[in-house]
Order: C-alpha cells, then sequence, then structure tokens
C-alpha cells in the first residue's frame, strides 16, 4: 500500500519527525508556494497530501490525481481553497485543523482591535524615527473597555472573541447570525441583523468563512453605515471585504480605522491601503504561534493516521 505523504510547505520540525515516524514523506522546503506542476505530481503519486490555504486545489488538478491519492489534508481551518465536491467525488477525503486554532486567532482579532484604538504602530513609529513629548491631546485614541463590539458570525473563533470581550473588557456585545448562539448570549450577547449591528457598533469584527454569500459581504453601503470612530477587524478570510471600498472609506474617514490579517488578493494587498496610517496591516499571521501551529500539524497527523488504517478521519470536511 502507498503510504507516501507530499507537504507542499515544511511544518514545525517536531512534526516533520512524528510524520517521518508514520510514513515516507517529501517536502516543499523553500519559502515559496508549491508550483503547480509540483501539485500535480503530488496528486498523482502521493497517498495523501498535506495542503495549505493558500495551495489552489480545484476541480482540474483534482481529476489528475492518481488511484492511491485518498486524502488531501489542509493546513487550516478554512479549507475554500479546495473544491471539497470535486474530491468526494472522486472519493478523496478533504480534513482540516478546527478548534486547535480558535485562541489564537481570536487573540489576533484582540490585537488588531488593540493596535487601531491606540494607536500602537504610529506610536511605534514616533518613537523610533522622532522625538516626542506628552500633551494633553497628543495620540488620543479610542477605549475599549465598555464600548460596543459587532462579531459578524458567530462560530467558534467568533464566539471565543465574543466571550472574552464580554468577560474580559465588560464589553457590549452583538452578533450576526443565521443561528443564536447560547454560548454568546450566555454574557449577554445580543442577536441583531447586519444593518443593526454595523449602526451600533464602536468595533467590528470579522469571524465568517468563504462564500459566495458572504464574499463582500462588506462593502461601501455597509462601511458608510458604521459610525465615524468605529473600528473594522478582519481575521477571517479576504474577499469577505470589497478592499477598494475599505481603502476609500479609510482615506475619507468614514471610518475611524480598521486592522487586518488576511486580504482579498492574498498575498497582494490593494496598494492604496498601503499608504493609510489608519489602518493596521497583518501577514496572515492569525494562528501563528508555537503551540498553535504543532497542535495544527499533529492534528493532520492523526488525520493521516486514521486514512492509513482504514478509517475515517476525524476532522473530515463535509459539503
Amino acid at each position: 500500500m502507498n503510504r507516501k505523504v507530499y507537504v507542499t510547505r515544511a511544518l514545525h520540525n517536531s512534526v516533520m519527525r512524528a510524520l517521518g515516524n508514520i510514513c515516507e514523506y517529501d517536502v516543499n522546503n523553500e519559502e515559496r508556494l508549491a508550483t503547480h506542476e509540483e501539485l500535480v505530481n503530488a496528486f498523482k503519486n502521493y497517498a495523501a497530501v498535506i495542503t495549505m490555504l493558500n495551495d489552489p486545489i480545484d476541480a482540474e488538478l483534482i481529476s489528475q490525481a492518481g488511484p492511491d491519492l485518498k486524502l488531501i489534508a489542509n493546513y487550516g481551518v478554512g479549507f475554500n481553497n479546495i473544491d471539497v465536491k470535486a474530491a468526494n467525488e472522486k472519493g478523496i477525503y478533504v480534513t482540516n485543523t478546527p478548534d486547535v486554532l480558535t485562541d489564537a486567532t481570536a487573540d489576533t482579532a484582540f490585537t488588531l482591535m488593540f493596535a487601531c484604538a491606540r494607536r500602537v504602530i504610529e506610536g511605534d513609529n514616533i518613537v523610533r524615527t522622532s522625538t516626542f513629548a506628552w500633551a494633553p491631546k497628543y495620540m488620543l485614541g479610542y477605549d475599549i473597555t465598555g464600548r460596543t463590539v459587532g462579531i459578524i458570525g458567530a462560530g467558534r473563533i467568533g464566539t471565543n472573541f465574543g466571550i472574552k470581550a464580554a468577560r474580559g473588557f465588560n464589553m457590549k456585545v452583538l452578533y450576526y447570525s443565521r443561528r443564536t448562539s447560547l454560548h454568546l448570549e450566555s454574557v449577554g450577547a445580543q442577536r441583531v441583523g447586519l444593518e443593526e449591528l454595523l449602526e451600533r457598533s464602536d468595533f467590528v469584527s470579522i469571524h465568517l468563512p468563504l462564500t459566495d454569500s458572504t464574499r463582500h459581504l462588506i462593502g461601501a453601503k455597509e462601511l458608510a453605515k458604521m459610525k465615524p470612530d468605529g473600528i473594522l477587524i478582519n481575521t477571517s478570510r479576504g474577499p469577505v471585504i470589497d478592499e477598494k471600498a475599505l481603502a476609500d472609506a479609510l482615506a475619507r474617514h468614514v471610518i475611524a480605522g480598521a486592522g487586518l490579517d488576511v486580504y482579498e488578493h492574498e498575498p497582494d494587498v490593494e496598494p492604496a491601503l498601503k499608504t493609510l496610517q489608519n489602518v493596521v496591516l497583518l501577514p496572515h499571521i492569525g494562528t501563528a504561534t508555537f503551540g498553535t501551529r504543532k497542535e495544527m500539524g499533529f492534528m493532520v497527523i492523526r488525520n493521516i493516521e486514521a486514512v492509513f488504517a482504514g478509517k475515517e478521519p476525524p476532522q473530515m470536511v463535509r459539503v
């Protein structure tokens, strides 16, 4: 039985050692994405492929999969880079890595919220490049404790973020979701429509998967409904926001600020955003802690072990 695995980007050393204990593997060790040719070769000749969120696994690539390919193991909670339906139709499992990255991603949303509200990047640049003197109106930002945060998407990460906001910072929590979240409502959160959330919130944090219905959910019309001192945070998927509309809204001070960890055309970023002082830009590091990235890798390995044992993988994606 073919038990060879291809890894499109090297994972944490401890994860690679653990993978080597259960199978043979090949890995792209370079600081770049796997090429299309490498992906085609992997799909034709390996039993499992560990993919990253920026690997495009479309129906055309899946159609070239060899008879031994049993698993596409995505290293991340998202899987919009994979045509899951095409994989399932070919009898190939698709898995992801939920739960283990919930805290890290929610904490990144807080990092962006504080950095925007208290102008952390601007302040750091001032200290590094010039002199400063305290004054009553110098570098004023926005309070966080006790204010209202609106959460768009009440899944694992949005719920985690909302509970921390309510319990840790005494924030009033509004949320927009298809379903009622008993966990959020246990801390006093209120479920509202999107328009009401945008109008009432001091901070808006997005925690949605990318689907046809969520693409460009936040555009010029939605941004105009936010408060002039409102701050928008996105740690979910870049295309949920119309990036050009956001850059325009920030430039015209329709909203006060934004914090982004993900981008519409990643790794490219709307050039206008890079010129603005009222936006904080992170390089997609929402899950980038030592502990989280290791646990994501071990979850991938458990899925591979299950498939090699003839079992259904525990984190199988269903569509």
